[in-house]
């Protein structure tokens, strides 16, 4: 098969294509090259048996051009952030995923299968268990809560504390900027596909964790801020008590599900949970990290906190797992092939600081009451 990767260039775009060619696929890549997430331009990682364009998923021109001759797709192209430049991520995510099916339609283009790249925030804060009220869906928490240092969900009907719970597939309560435009993805891709004959898949990726993320790219997550800081001896700070549930889910057994559906019929017009199948807390991560570095160093909790960042999530992976796929990796696989890739990287010096400056300037990093008091 011809296999087109949008967003290509980046880090499950490329290892996607990497396995699709050693699978005996042709492989076209469209990536934009956009900053920071390439801050250097073009990533030498990249194989010189992929077809590389550089063009962008907005432009009717660059997506025709990127879809000619081609049998599937992944559409992994997409805007990632905490600012708040909010009809940004709409633009790129949501009016991307529409044009894409707008060409194959209108061109009435063969394209077998599109397998599109959604997200762990489409679920919002999950779902948790009241000893009262059973199962509720609580919405994000709100500055007051935060800037006192009060991390914990409380039940959204009695006030009182509440349980998290593994979130299947039927969960959707996208709170943020992010999240609301990978669910709008979702609608489209799978709506339109429906519609119009397009098998489609939909992936929601946990936080995927492995060699190639971006070092400049601030949502990239706790192996890249933890392996940077564990590389130069320094203490990284840990938002609110380190104590928030997350579901960290190893590249390899990210690509291992992205092959899965393409050839699986049964993937079609489904959305699937791609979740690394473990509970693991960020204080945790941040343990496994130092063990995989061998240095003793500890954290700081400084009581600052991202403003929008769920307090716990966790994805069921029944699903998936269904289809014959299962997570094999754990977290210190994935900190291990980071710290391999980033110990070949160059130039790191001016790495640490940057995504978290960025954020402290656009006011998304904020500090609590009781941080500022312990200063």
């Amino acid at each position: 098969m011809r296999v087109l990767v949008t967003g290509g260039a980046g880090f499950i775009g490329s290892h996607t294509a990497d396995a699709l060619l050693k699978e005996g696929h042709s492989v076209r890549i469209i990536d934009n090259l956009s900053k920071p997430v390439h801050l250097k331009g073009k990533p030498t990682y990249l194989s010189g048996d992929i077809e590389f364009m550089e063009g962008d998923v907005r432009n009717t021109d660059d997506v025709r051009k990127a879809l000619k001759g081609v049998d599937a797709v992944y559409h992994l192209a997409a805007y990632q952030d905490y600012l708040t430049d909010f009809s940004k991520f709409f633009d790129v995510n949501s009016r991307g995923t529409a044009l894409l099916y707008e060409i194959i339609v209108e061109d009435a283009l063969p394209v077998k299968k599109v397998i599109i790249a959604s997200s762990q925030a489409v679920m919002g804060e999950g779902c948790y268990t009241c000893p009262r009220d059973g199962k509720v869906y609580p919405g994000i928490r709100g500055l007051e809560q935060l800037s006192k240092g009060a991390w914990e969900i409380k039940c959204p009907v009695c006030g009182n504390r509440i349980m998290y719970a593994s979130s299947d597939e039927t969960v959707t309560n996208p709170r943020n900027q992010y999240a609301m435009s990978k669910y709008t993805q979702e609608l489209i891709g799978l709506n339109l596909g429906r519609r119009y004959g397009i098998p489609t898949v939909c992936m929601r990726y946990s936080i995927v964790q492995g060699p190639r993320q971006s070092f400049y790219n601030a949502y990239s997550g706790a192996c890249r801020i933890f392996s940077l800081n564990l590389h130069f001896d320094k203490a990284p700070a840990i938002y609110e008590d380190g104590n928030q549930i997350r579901d960290y889910v190893n590249i390899e057994d990210v690509v291992r599900a992205n092959l899965l559906v393409l050839r699986e019929d049964r993937a079609d017009f489904e959305v699937f949970n791609v979740g690394g199948g473990k509970s693991v807390t960020v204080l945790e991560f941040f343990e496994a990290a130092g063990r995989v570095f061998e240095k003793d160093i500890a954290p700081r909790i400084t009581g600052e906190f991202r403003f929008g960042d769920t307090r716990h999530i966790f994805s069921d992976i029944t699903k998936l797992r269904k289809l014959g796929w299962d997570p094999r990796n754990n977290v210190e696989k994935s900190v291990a092939d980071y710290k391999t890739w980033l110990e070949s990287a160059d130039n790191l010096e001016d790495i640490l600081e940057y995504a978290e400056k960025r954020m402290k300037e656009r006011n998304v990093v904020r500090m609590s009451a009781q941080g500022a008091m312990d200063r």
